[in-house]
C-alpha cells in the first residue's frame, strides 16, 4: 500500500512542511483548529444533502486539515491525462451525435447507446460553438505507487464539489498563512475568471458583444445549492432559476429583470437533463425553461454542459475510453483505467460471478457509492445478494479488482494516520483545455475503507500542488 507521505519510515521531501507543523502545534491545538473550520462551512452554509435520508437531510462534508502534496513531476502526470481525456471524450460526445464513426468503424459497439437513459436523440446533428460539448469533466483519478495512477471513472454531465476545493484552501490560508510563504503552493484563486472565460469563448456565433450569462440551479433545496451560489458569485454572474427565464418568439432566452427583460447568451446548467426543458423532456418539470432545447438548436444560447453530455458518465463506456484517446487523438493515454469487466460479455459475467467476492461491482449508472458491491469487505451475504442482481441484469454491471489505492494521512486525536484517498481534477474546455493546479482530494476517514464519496461518510482536505523545484525541505 503506497503511503504518499512516507517511502517506508522516511518522511517524503514534499511533506517535510506538513512534519514541521504537525510538531509545532500538535495534534490537539490542530483538530481545535479543524472543529473551527468546519464551523466556519457550516455558518456560510457549505453542506449537501443525502436524500435518501428522509428529514434533515443537510450534512457537513468533514474537512480534514492535512494537506494533501503532489510535486510538480506528479501533477505534471495528472495534468497531461486529465486534458487527455476530457478532449477524448468531447471527441466522442461529438462523434456520436454526429457521423458515429467510432461505431461504423467498430471500435465502439452500437451497442451501448441502444436503451440507455443517458443517450439523447433529440441532439443527433446539433453541434455545439466550437464542438465542445462538455466544457466542465471531473476526472476521479486513484494512485497505487509513487508515479501509478488510475482513472476510475469520468463526470461530464454536472460535476460537482469545485468549491470545496477553493474553500478548503482558503480556509487553510487563513488558519496558516506561513504554510504559503515563498510561493512554493500554486495558487487556485484563478477558477472563476478560468470558468468564465471558457464560457464566454463559447457564445453563440451570433452573440454582439460581451455575452450575457448566467448559472441555472433548480433552487435552494438541490443538494449541491451552495455551490452553485458559490460559482456564480466568484465569476460575477447571475444566479437563476428556471422561473427567472423565459423563451420568446424568437427563441432567444431572457432573463426577467427589474429593468425589462434581458437576453442571456450562455447558461451554466447546474440540473440534470429530464428537468432542464418541459417542452422536450419532463413536461411536469418547474425546474427548467420551456422552449430552452429550441433556443438551443436554433443557435441562440449556449448551454454549459450541453444536454446529452451524460453519456460519457456511463460506466460502461467509461471501458472504452482509451480506444477514444487512440482513435480521435492518435495517441496512447497517459492515465490508464483501471483494468474492468463489463458484465454484458459473457466470459465477463463468468468471472465477475465467480470471483464477486474479491471485486468491486458497480452499476453502470451509478454514482455517490450507492449501488455498488466491494467484495472484500462485504458480508458473504451481502455477496450472495449481489450475485442474484448481477446475474438477473448483467448489462447494467461493471467490475474491476479491488485496488491497493495509496493512503494521506488525516489528523487524528493521536496525531496522523493514513487513510485511502482518491482525486478529482476539474478540466474546463473554451478555446483552450486546462485545469486549475489542484483538485478535490476526498479521503475515507473510516481505517481500511475504499468508499471515499461524501454521501457514505467521507471527507475532504486541501491539495497543495508544488512549483517546480520547490520541496518545502
Amino acid at each position: 500500500m503506497y503511503n504518499e507521505m512516507f517511502r517506508g519510515d522516511d518522511l517524503r521531501k514534499e511533506y517535510s512542511v506538513i512534519k514541521e507543523w504537525m510538531d509545532k502545534h500538535g495534534p490537539e491545538a490542530l483538530l481545535e483548529r479543524q472543529a473551527e473550520a468546519e464551523e466556519l462551512f457550516r455558518r456560510i452554509g457549505i453542506t449537501f444533502a443525502v436524500y435518501s435520508e428522509g428529514a434533515d437531510t443537510d450534512r457537513l462534508i468533514p474537512f480534514d486539515m492535512v494537506p494533501r502534496v503532489f510535486n510538480a513531476d506528479e501533477w505534471n502526470i495528472v495534468e497531461r491525462g486529465s486534458i487527455q481525456r476530457a478532449k477524448a471524450l468531447n471527441a466522442f460526445i461529438a462523434d456520436i451525435y454526429g457521423s458515429r464513426a467510432i461505431i461504423e468503424q467498430g471500435v465502439v459497439p452500437a451497442s451501448i447507446l441502444e436503451n440507455n437513459p443517458a443517450y439523447l436523440p433529440a441532439m443527433n446533428g446539433f453541434r455545439p460553438p466550437n464542438d465542445i460539448w462538455a466544457h466542465i469533466i471531473g476526472v476521479d483519478i486513484v494512485r497505487t505507487d509513487e508515479n501509478e495512477f488510475y482513472v476510475l471513472e469520468d463526470n461530464s454531465r454536472t460535476p460537482s464539489g469545485i468549491s470545496y476545493v477553493l474553500q478548503n484552501r482558503e480556509v487553510m490560508t487563513r488558519m496558516f498563512p506561513n504554510l504559503f510563504e515563498g510561493g512554493r503552493v500554486r495558487p487556485v484563486d484563478g477558477y472563476g475568471d478560468h470558468l468564465a472565460t471558457a464560457m464566454q469563448d463559447c457564445a453563440p456565433a451570433n452573440c454582439i458583444g460581451a455575452p450575457t450569462l448566467a448559472l441555472l440551479t433548480p433552487g435552494q433545496f438541490n443538494s449541491a445549492y451552495y455551490e452553485h451560489y458559490f460559482l456564480a458569485d466568484l465569476m460575477g454572474i447571475e444566479l437563476v432559476e428556471g422561473s427567472d427565464l423565459f423563451v420568446d418568439s424568437d427563441d432567444k432566452v431572457y432573463m426577467r429583470t427589474t429593468k425589462g427583460p434581458q437576453q442571456v447568451d450562455v447558461i451554466y446548467r447546474r440540473l440534470d437533463d429530464d428537468y432542464i426543458d418541459p417542452e422536450m423532456f419532463e413536461p411536469t418539470s418547474l425546474l427548467g425553461v420551456p422552449g430552452l432545447m429550441r433556443a438551443m438548436m436554433a443557435g441562440n444560447i449556449t448551454v454549459v454542459n450541453a444536454p446529452g453530455t451524460g453519456i460519457a458518465d456511463d460506466k460502461a463506456i467509461y471501458t472504452y475510453v482509451p480506444d477514444m484517446i487512440r482513435f480521435y487523438l492518435n495517441e496512447e493515454p497517459v492515465i490508464p483505467n483501471v483494468p474492468t469487466y463489463c458484465c454484458e460479455r459473457p466470459d465477463d459475467l463468468a468471472y465477475v460471478l465467480e470471483n464477486l467476492a474479491d471485486l468491486v461491482v458497480k452499476e453502470v449508472h451509478g454514482s455517490g457509492g450507492y449501488g455498488m458491491l466491494v467484495g472484500p469487505t462485504s458480508t458473504p451475504e451481502e455477496v450472495a445478494a449481489f450475485y442474484k442482481k448481477v446475474e438477473a441484469n448483467p448489462e447494467n454491471y461493471i467490475a474491476q479488482p479491488t485496488l491497493s489505492l495509496s493512503t494521506s494521512p488525516i489528523l487524528t486525536p493521536d496525531g496522523m494516520s493514513p487513510r485511502h484517498v482518491d482525486l478529482r481534477p476539474y478540466v474546463i474546455s473554451g478555446a483552450t483545455t486546462s485545469l486549475i493546479p489542484s483538485g478535490l482530494s476526498r479521503v475515507a476517514l473510516t481505517e481500511g475503507s475504499l468508499i471515499v464519496n461524501s454521501s457514505q461518510g467521507g471527507g475532504v482536505k486541501d491539495t497543495w500542488v508544488l512549483n517546480e523545484g520547490a520541496s518545502h525541505a
